[in-house]
């Protein structure tokens, strides 16, 4: 942990923005195309990628069912294939911006920089997702409900991590957009 602090002390604006870019380029790809080009065989059926709230069985095989052959390629060659680098752009990328928000409010060196294992959290999640949808993938037909219902709680897990995240990112930032307000109404 007290790597991670280091590491986290050294972050600077221009590495953050650069983690950005190539996160959400990668996040773009996935939403813009791979998720797009697979559904388009899952009759609208959502990925359960896409699936913040889980999933069950019955709903596993049916769209296991609607891909097809060629659908479940897809999703298992290209669309998890961009997933398998994403968790760990999120990872850094969130954690990194997290940090750079509280270096600016001096509260890295606090408690306060333990928020920034938020990420670390809904990253491993997604990377037990993703394996969890490879081997239901590379199963089917035989859709194993208890693998159905760990995978569809991890992605319950990871979407309320990310949604904690982001929570906490908008509160932070607030909080230093009323901080940079008053100290510059107390400068006029």
């Amino acid at each position: 942990m007290k790597t991670l602090k280091t590491h986290l002390n050294k972050i600077t604006g221009i590495k953050v923005l650069w983690l950005f870019i190539v996160t959400n380029l990668v996040y773009a790809t996935m939403l813009l195309f791979t998720i797009p080009q697979t559904m388009a065989f899952a009759d609208g059926m959502k990925l359960l990628d896409m699936m913040p709230g889980g999933y069950d069985s019955a709903y596993v095989s049916t769209l296991l069912a609607a891909l097809g052959e060629s659908g479940r390629y897809l999703y298992l060659w290209r669309q998890i294939p961009l997933d398998m680098i994403y968790p760990v752009l999120f990872i850094l990328c969130y954690g990194s911006l997290l940090a750079y928000v509280l270096k600016k409010m001096k509260q890295l060196n606090t408690t306060l920089w333990n928020l920034c294992l938020i990420p670390l959290i809904a990253g491993v999640f997604d990377y037990a997702e993703n394996f969890g949808i490879i081997r239901l993938l590379s199963a089917y037909p035989d859709v194993s409900v208890s693998l159905v219902t760990l995978t569809s709680a991890f992605s319950v897990i990871k979407s309320t991590f990310t949604t904690l995240y982001f929570i906490v990112l908008i509160v932070l930032l607030l909080i230093c957009l009323v901080n940079w307000m008053k100290a510059r109404a107390n400068k006029s």
